[in-house]
């Protein structure tokens, strides 16, 4: 047996530079699907409050493959692949639903709310003719199982026996973000679902750049929500795997930056004939505005003001993926408050004036790297080569190094 060549022959700069054939070649994809969707990764999979009572469940997806999420009898939570082990089609069609068990519509093999096989129709045949041989066991043919942990509220899941807990997997100062935003009961607020016409990684990295926010997105810097001059910074988690964008508005220090620099962000004498939706209020005494943290792979949670939200990137192909946004409050909100963050809402989303952007950038590169040489990369040493903390500094593609540094940990590159 020869050894099998390397599917790509990463270039000698190391996490600073990304072959753009990684968002085209359909082998590169496939690997990841068993490498990084299949391998000592964690997953998020939902809400632990949107599944509260025996029997709720939602579909998701890790990589391509179909999960359910589902609350059992005794109220633990159990994740398992939405696929009947039967013929392989999947048990859950609806987003979300409360069973007593789960029938498969096509030969109507049923499984209890632990996956375990229960009962098979025609199993001892009819008239005492066909049905299943005496020695098939019932015990094999449950769904496959996702090992599954609650951290502050968010149900993660894996195929990995080896990987970490879940805390351990983010490091201290992701698991303290996480913990500053899940500080006490939420509810749901909404949910918005949009196709990226780009491989799942243009949207991760995206989500890792503080530097392309004031520059693409002109309603963050013609209305100052969100500019480069504000102190903030980025934080890692997990040698890089992990990040954290923040930044406070209060905290601007060098307004000027932004005049007469030919930016396409920064419109001037333009207002908004209602600008209510604008109307915020300062929760955290952190004094931060804007926080984006990105988990690796594919998990997003987000403050923006007063929006809370959790995004979750599931790839559909080599060339498209989709986007699906949590909006949440807390429980103890006001009717002044929900009010603000279902206003401010209109700030993400697929026409979100801030997000919109990010909808149709990511299939410019996929079409811009389409066709690209073997040789031919991305160039990512804003802020430097390295892969450290970076308190005080957004001008910096840090966390984007981090994240192509665990791309290639994990894929072998």
């Amino acid at each position: 047996m020869r050894n099998e060549e390397p599917l790509i022959e990463w270039p000698k700069e190391g996490p600073t530079r990304a072959p753009y054939r990684v968002m085209h070649d359909p082998d590169i994809y496939r690997l990841e699907m068993e490498r990084i969707f299949r391998g000592p990764t964690w997953h998020y999979l939902c809400l632990d409050v949107e599944i509260p009572n025996p029997g709720d469940y939602r579909t998701t997806f890790i990589g391509e493959t179909p999960i359910i999420v589902v609350r059992d009898e005794g109220g633990g939570i159990n994740a398992m692949v939405n696929r009947c082990a039967h013929k392989g089609a999947m048990l859950c069609i609806d987003p979300c639903g409360t069973k007593k068990e789960f029938a498969c519509v096509y030969h109507a093999w049923t499984y209890d709310l632990k996956g375990n096989l229960t009962s098979i129709a025609f199993q001892r045949g009819l008239a005492g003719a066909g049905g299943m041989p005496p020695d098939f066991d019932m015990k094999q043919r449950g769904l496959e199982r996702v090992r599954v942990e609650n951290f502050c509220g968010m149900v993660f899941g894996t195929f990995s026996d080896s990987v970490e807990n879940v805390e351990t997997y983010l490091g201290p100062e992701m698991s303290a973000h996480v913990r500053r935003i899940f500080n006490r009961p939420i509810e749901v607020i909404g949910y918005s679902h949009q196709v990226l016409p780009n491989n799942w990684k243009l949207y991760m990295e995206n989500s890792r750049d503080p530097y392309h926010a004031t520059i693409l997105h002109a309603f963050y810097a013609t209305f100052k929500l969100n500019r480069l001059s504000m102190l903030g910074g980025v934080s890692l988690g997990h040698d890089g795997w992990h990040n954290l964008l923040y930044s406070a508005a209060a905290r601007d220090i060098q307004k000027d930056n932004y005049q007469g620099k030919g930016l396409r962000s920064v419109i001037e004498d333009v207002g908004l004939a209602d600008s209510s939706f604008l109307t915020r209020l300062q929760e955290f005494d952190d004094g931060i505005t804007v926080a984006i943290q990105s988990i690796f792979p594919t998990c997003n949670t987000q403050q923006i003001y007063n929006t809370l939200a959790i995004r979750q990137t599931v790839p559909l192909g080599l060339d498209r993926s989709e986007l699906h946004v949590t909006c949440f409050g807390y429980k103890d909100d006001d009717a002044e408050l929900r009010r603000m963050r279902t206003l401010q809402a209109n700030l993400i989303g697929p026409a979100g004036y801030v997000s919109m952007e990010d909808g149709s950038v990511g299939g410019y590169v996929q079409r811009g790297t389409a066709g690209a040489r073997a040789d031919e990369t991305a160039v990512m040493e804003m802020g430097g080569r390295d892969i450290k903390q970076s308190p005080g500094v957004r001008a910096t593609e840090v966390a984007l190094r981090g994240f192509w540094q665990g791309y290639r940990e994990l894929m072998g590159f």
